[in-house]
């Protein structure tokens, strides 16, 4: 053999073990996680979960490529508390973050580990983009809170000079939209509206391919389609029903190119992509307003404000085109994500565990939790089993409509309405509207007792 043909081995050798490297590198390489939370979106505003109106090519077949899950829940149907238990993975009694804080809001304290600061820790590279609603003074907006790169708004984007019902007030405080922890847009206005989804979903695809060799995290909270809704030039009229039709095409579109991104990039197989809401409809709005087949709708305990559609895509551990009726709450994401990665939990106490058993639709995996607990605003008032069949209300108001008001105006609410207690077989009524706690009083006994287990745990000072 002369130099020349030695010389040859030798490159040809390094440049095998470089690829078996790099393919161990590869096999190696934790998952990628992309979460999407819209913001008031019906869980009938997709064709996967019965909608007709439009069609929603690129959530059908994110559906077609991951699982649907039929009964996936938040614990209050509200945009901060919803957002709180998302990234914390604690109920928002333990947070005592209830209801939707206003500008300048504290959100949730530095003492609860946000989603980010977890897996930055980890080694991800994190980043939000959308609306954070979980923190508006310094040490609490994301960029102090675990994400690398962030813009987006602070609060809901009705929170300003052109509120419906309050101008006045809410227009002490210019909407801003910040950047990297830094205000870029000072009083957010109609033209700025317009382009929220196609900013969020711009940043997102660029922050993918930046980072696609390397871990990372990806939450896009969507500001819409709350009200007020907009949507980019592009899509204006495109749907043909209407303006919200409009917003859900372009929602449709932004999921669409993220899930293009992570395809175009080589990583799709070993990404988790969760598409979810942080609760139901806001009905008051009309033609402004999702729907959803399930009782009421966001602000209440009931099914139609706290159950929201998902899609969970991971084609590396999960068979896509199937369907899951597991119940499963929003805490449980963040252990379970700790959980398939390797990333460690936060050292504060949490109250969501790794139901990935469930998820992964393994024989024979039961649900972790005894029950689940629900709240509005600071009031206990429901729980369901941890399997998901029977759901308990405690004696308590609810908001119910009286009439919608159409094209951005608020409608009507009934503040009196109210259920006692009351038992339901959420089986063979997902819809709450037979309570059988006379035919079953074994099972509502046990669940009274789970409540008030949960009373005196979270609420007793009350």
């Amino acid at each position: 053999m002369n130099l020349k043909q030695l010389f040859t081995l030798v490159v040809a050798a390094f440049t095998l073990l470089s690829s078996c490297s790099q393919n161990q590198q590869k096999e190696n390489k934790q998952p990628n996680i992309v979460i999407m939370f819209l913001d008031d979106s019906g869980y009938s505003d997709f064709s996967p979960f019965g909608q007709v109106k439009i069609e929603t090519p690129n959530v059908q077949t994110l559906a077609e490529e991951g699982v649907i899950f039929r009964n996936f829940y938040v614990p209050q149907a509200v945009c901060s508390a919803s957002r709180s238990a998302l990234i914390s993975g604690c109920y928002p009694e333990r947070t005592k973050v209830f209801g939707a804080h206003g500008p300048k809001g504290r959100g949730l304290e530095t003492s609860f580990a946000t989603m980010g600061e977890v897996f930055q820790k980890a080694g991800y590279k994190t980043a939000v983009f959308g609306k954070w609603h979980i923190g508006d003074q310094p040490e609490t907006r994301p960029h102090n809170r675990g994400f690398d790169e962030s813009c987006g708004l602070m609060y809901s984007n009705d929170m300003w000079k052109h509120h419906p019902e309050n101008p006045e007030y809410w227009g002490k405080y210019p909407i801003q939209f910040w950047e990297n922890g830094q205000v870029t847009i000072e009083d957010v206005d109609f033209e700025h509206q317009e382009m929220l989804t196609k900013w969020y979903t711009e940043h997102a695809v660029d922050f993918i391919s930046r980072h696609k060799d390397e871990p990372f995290l990806l939450y896009v909270p969507h500001s819409m389609p709350h009200v007020p809704i907009f949507c980019s030039p592009e899509f204006d009229g495109k749907s043909g029903v209407g303006l919200y039709g409009d917003v859900m095409l372009e929602i449709d579109w932004s999921v669409g190119e993220i899930n293009k991104a992570l395809k175009e990039n080589g990583i799709d197989d070993n990404t988790i992509f969760i598409f979810s809401s942080d609760n139901g409809p806001w009905i008051s709005y009309g033609n402004h307003a999702g729907s959803t087949p399930f009782r009421e709708a966001k602000g209440t305990t009931f099914d139609g404000g706290t159950r929201s559609a998902t899609i969970i895509k991971y084609p590396a551990e999960l068979e896509g085109n199937s369907e899951s009726t597991k119940t499963i709450f929003t805490i449980d994401l963040l252990p379970t994500l700790c959980h398939i990665t390797g990333a460690e939990l936060p050292g504060n106490d949490i109250d969501g565990k790794n139901v990935w058993d469930l998820i992964a639709g393994k024989e024979g995996a039961k649900n972790p939790h005894e029950y689940y607990a629900f709240t509005n605003d600071n009031n206990f008032q429901a729980v369901i089993s941890g399997d998901g069949k029977w759901k308990l209300h405690l004696p308590h108001n609810y908001r119910t409509l009286i009439e919608a008001a159409n094209d951005g105006q608020a409608g009507k609410y009934d503040y009196t309405a109210k259920i006692d207690l009351s038992l339901f077989d959420m089986e063979n009524d997902p819809y709450e509207t037979t309570n059988v706690i006379e035919e079953h009083p074994y099972i509502a006994e046990k669940l009274i007792q789970l409540a008030e287990s949960h009373k005196q745990k979270f609420f007793s000072e009350q």
